[in-house]
């Protein structure tokens, strides 16, 4: 099957819409170490020889390291509050992605053949949204699709893109001119400015049907159902 660039109109660019655990005492926090502290202070005062006392530069020195022990303690306790805060926020926005579409890295084309009612209606071809992400300005970006054997059915210029986030859609029609049979498809990003190569990274749809909180990595994970999990950060553009 030859190859032959199509029209950019063809594709069509889609426009984008804890709590802290309190861990067990080892002896070592910034009250247990003062308490220890002044205990011993107290006793070395009482049994200390009156022609030589304690030299008061080393008491000075010790009061300091406790309490700037006792200042780390409670930036951490402060920064676990904070954590905590940040982590629940992202759950509930997490949740707010429910069944809509999202796109993330990967480069999967879905075409299905919707049955339209009525005897004279004609079946419409539906895929799945594309895209890519450019780290610069790109003057030409190639797009091929190939099908499952690898053969190349389609490819298109989509001429010069700017840096960022770019969603398009398929019309699911072939080089030959013919209807994309249903099936799964792949694509990549030939992306170039002067003549020099553009970085990109392919970008897939789904639909997240869940949110996983989890305590391996305390991250907020999407369920992408046959497409397996994903961090939310993974999001590049939500449908």
């Amino acid at each position: 099957m030859g190859v032959a660039n199509v029209p950019v109109s063809e594709f069509s660019e889609i426009k984008s819409p804890k709590t802290t655990q309190k861990a067990s005492s080892d002896g070592n926090s910034s009250k247990e170490l003062q308490d220890n502290f002044l205990t011993l202070l107290i006793a070395q005062m009482k049994n200390q020889d009156p022609t030589n006392p304690m030299d008061n530069s080393q008491l000075t020195s010790q009061l300091a390291q406790i309490n700037t022990l006792a200042g780390i303690e409670r930036l951490n306790t402060t920064l676990g509050m904070v954590s905590g805060q940040i982590d629940d926020s992202l759950s509930v926005n997490a949740s707010n992605m429910i069944g809509k579409g999202v796109m993330v890295p990967g480069n999967k084309i879905l075409v299905a053949t919707a049955e339209q009612e009525g005897t004279d209606a004609e079946a419409e071809t539906i895929t799945t949204p594309f895209g890519f992400e450019l780290v610069r300005d790109a003057d030409s970006v190639i797009i091929t699709i190939q099908d499952e054997n690898g053969n190349v059915v389609r490819e298109v210029d989509l001429g010069s893109i700017p840096a960022g986030v770019s969603s398009f859609t398929w019309d699911g029609i072939l080089n030959d001119g013919t209807v994309a049979p249903d099936g799964s498809y792949t694509f990549t990003v030939n992306a170039s400015y002067d003549g020099q190569k553009v970085s990109s990274t392919s970008l897939a749809y789904s639909v997240v049907y869940g949110v996983i909180n989890s305590k391996v990595n305390n991250k907020v994970l999407l369920d992408l159902g046959v497409l397996g999990s994903i961090s939310i950060d993974e999001v590049r553009q939500i449908l």
